[in-house]
């Protein structure tokens, strides 16, 4: 049931992003503030959800790097590490092709989207650092001191986070590559990936030793 339910999570979460992103490229008339306004209460919303939903069946990981976090921290075995990140990799994908489908556009797309901080892929790189260190914060520490407030945090980081980094937050893995696969208000470009991607992992390594010693402190 946990590798379903981080199946559906997961799907939900990219079909959200890349659907609400394509939504509001289509009605925001070429602004891109209110198409990014749209993309980013749609996609804090479905967070909230989908984590209130799954929490209690898989964790509600839905990231890669949220599940090896937790990995390190032995809370998850090696092989149930692997399965969820196959998962929601596969996952992502899936909800891509759907979209793409139920929107009527061509389903099969690679992203030709410029970076979004044009010849500065180290800025993109220091913005996921920065965006998902401060995700795994929001998980760690709130699950530490008020448990039931773990969606709600979530949420309210990945909405600010829309807006206050560069990278614009993806802070997720499988999320990442999934967009490579849309050309859409969502995309981006594969030359931009390997930057995130390993911005994602030096975030989470960040905090996860920093949690460890601030709780050892304590």
């Amino acid at each position: 049931m946990k590798y379903i339910a981080e199946g559906l999570g997961t799907f939900f979460l990219v079909a959200v992003v890349v659907g609400s992103g394509i939504m509001a490229e289509n009605l925001s008339g070429g602004n891109n503030a209110i198409a990014l306004l749209g993309n980013t209460i749609a996609t804090g919303a479905i967070l909230f959800v989908i984590i209130k939903m799954f929490a209690p069946i898989s964790g509600a990981h839905f990231n890669p790097i949220v599940s090896f976090i937790f990995f390190l921290r032995k809370e998850l075995t090696y092989k149930c590490l692997l399965f969820y990140m196959l998962i929601q990799v596969i996952s992502g994908l899936f909800a891509v092709l759907v979209v793409h489908y139920i929107f009527q556009i061509d389903i099969f797309q690679i992203s030709t989207h410029p970076m979004r901080v044009p010849n500065a892929p180290w800025s993109l790189f220091v913005s996921e650092i920065i965006a998902t260190f401060g995700l795994i914060a929001t998980i760690l520490f709130i699950r530490k001191n008020d448990e039931n407030s773990i969606a709600i945090g979530v949420a309210l980081f990945i909405t600010a986070g829309y807006w206050f980094t560069s990278s614009t937050s993806f802070a997720n893995p499988a999320v990442t590559i999934a967009r490579i696969f849309t050309d859409t208000f969502t995309g981006i470009s594969p030359d931009s990936v390997p930057y995130f991607l390993l911005g994602q992992l030096i975030g989470g390594l960040l905090i996860h030793y920093l949690f460890n010693i601030l709780d050892e402190k304590k």
